[in-house]
């Protein structure tokens, strides 16, 4: 009878601890680009910008959760683009830091950025370097548009703790550095 109560014990502090570790889930800088990496081809996009035709390519993204404790997803992209003007085609260098607010959707499984915008913007082509303020409000738009489809990240169902925790009602918090999922309530 000892032994019983003392393998049924142990078996309950392994259940606890189990179930400690499943308690929470959480998702850092690098699982977002590692995602965002392979999605970066999709980011070239053929457009038209204050009239002038715009071929723009995404070559890098860094992201940044939660800076200076709050509670937004900060991407910083550094891209290129073929401006078409007069017949002829000019190179450009861009740079734009847009932030969001993360939204994880229970159906999709994903996280999404809601509330999108731009924090700064930059251009270098032909020897002009500058703001890109006058048209910012057309690659906003194309940002937005993009990010409003495609998750910025994708709970990994092949998991099995993160299988069974996305079964349940979740609770998302952003920390710096990374995004916490916790079991919640209905």
């Amino acid at each position: 009878m000892r032994k019983i109560v003392l393998l049924a014990c142990v078996l309950l502090i392994a259940a606890c601890s189990q179930l400690q570790q499943m308690s929470a889930y959480t998702v850092s800088e690098t699982d977002v680009e590692q995602l965002l990496r392979q999605q970066i081809s999709k980011l070239t996009r053929q457009a038209r910008v204050a009239g002038i035709p715009l071929k723009m390519q995404v070559d890098t993204m860094q992201v940044q959760i939660g800076p200076d404790n709050s509670d937004v997803v900060r991407l910083n992209t550094a891209g290129s683009a073929v401006l078409s003007l007069f017949g002829l085609t000019y190179p450009a260098s861009l740079q734009l830091q847009v932030e969001g607010v993360p939204y994880y959707d229970s159906e999709q499984k994903a996280i999404y950025l809601r509330s999108v915008k731009l924090l700064n913007s930059g251009i270098e082509a032909a020897g002009y370097r500058g703001n890109l303020a006058p048209v910012s409000n057309e690659l906003l738009q194309l940002v937005n548009g993009y990010l409003a489809n495609n998750p910025v990240y994708k709970l990994d169902m092949s998991n099995p703790t993160v299988k069974l925790i996305s079964a349940m009602p979740l609770n998302m918090a952003v920390q710096q550095g990374r995004i916490s999922f916790t079991p919640g309530k209905n």
